[in-house]
């Protein structure tokens, strides 16, 4: 088992099939947290607001996405 990562601002994650199927293989992300939405939603699922990082760690597009929570990893 996994321990959860924490979240706070400015946290980077990698967003994978784990966190969500639409975020299987190719379509996996490197995200920089801004903040966890704090409306309740499916047990152990968030809406997460943030980055996507490209390559060499710059913001490419803000985007807010729906996830499990015991799905998120540290970024590498």
């Amino acid at each position: 088992m996994h321990q959860q990562v924490q979240l706070h601002p400015g946290v980077v994650l990698h967003v994978g099939a784990d966190a969500s199927v639409q975020f299987e293989g190719s379509r996996a992300l490197t995200f920089r947290l801004i903040r966890v939405d704090p409306r309740r939603t499916y047990d152990g699922w968030l809406w997460l607001e943030g980055y996507v990082l490209g390559p060499t760690g710059a913001a490419l597009q803000r985007r807010r996405i729906f996830v499990r929570r015991d799905g998120l990893r540290p970024a590498r």
